[in-house]
């Protein structure tokens, strides 16, 4: 076979060689800079410049001081729904209202709207303990993981069931008030506590996919 010839046909293999390693040698850096950019969104997500934060330990004592509140308000509803039992023409003289068939049937409605009231303690309870535990994963810039996502949910479905307490006592408040002894009462539709609702489990789906986006990350990493 004339050298021409074979130069001629071992030309395009060379050409093939070295377009494959070139390839190659940009897969290659693709690879590991995707892999440098995946591993810096990893050390992102934990977000370990949070610690430091003084936010968080401001935040931590006021959900834990309302934590205490919330059951010391309990305890205060609960006194005077016993108070309204035991001692009747006491609570009817303490709240200004002179004893009669029409005053003991707002008598009645608000023992409803007291233990209805009392339903609502163990509520908030739930969401503000959940939000502290939120606050701890922050606090140790881990906050991305499947616990809180379920806490958020939760946290969504706790106050959807104190918006309907709220329209519920809504509902009483506006049926035993009376010209002569109005009761007003701030409860009833809130916008914003159906908003409330509706941004918490939009929420807890975004730390769920972040969750999904981190495990992915330190799986491939």
């Amino acid at each position: 076979m004339p050298s021409g010839a074979f130069h001629e046909r071992s030309s395009p293999l060379r050409s093939r060689d070295t377009a494959f390693a070139s390839l190659r040698g940009q897969y290659g850096l693709v690879k590991k800079r995707y892999s440098m950019y995946r591993l810096s969104i990893s050390t992102n997500l934990k977000g370990p410049s949070v610690k430091h934060s003084s936010a968080l330990p401001l935040a931590r004592t006021t959900l834990r001081t309302l934590i205490t509140l919330n059951w010391l308000f309990g305890a205060g509803i609960l006194l005077l729904l016993i108070a309204t039992f035991v001692a009747e023409q006491w609570t009817f003289t303490a709240l200004g209202l002179p004893p009669s068939s029409q005053i003991r049937a707002t008598m009645m409605g608000l023992r409803a709207i007291a233990v209805l009231g009392l339903v609502a303690i163990p509520l908030n309870d739930a969401v503000l303990r959940r939000l502290v535990a939120i606050t701890e994963t922050v606090r140790r810039g881990d906050p991305f993981v499947a616990s809180n996502a379920y806490r958020l949910q939760a946290i969504a479905w706790v106050l959807l069931a104190l918006q309907l307490l709220s329209l519920v006592i809504g509902g009483i408040g506006k049926a035993i008030s009376t010209p002569a002894y109005p009761l007003h009462l701030d409860a009833g539709f809130s916008p914003s506590g159906w908003l409330a609702v509706i941004l918490t489990l939009v929420l807890a789906r975004v730390f769920a996919e972040g969750t999904l986006m981190r495990e992915d990350l330190q799986g491939t990493v």
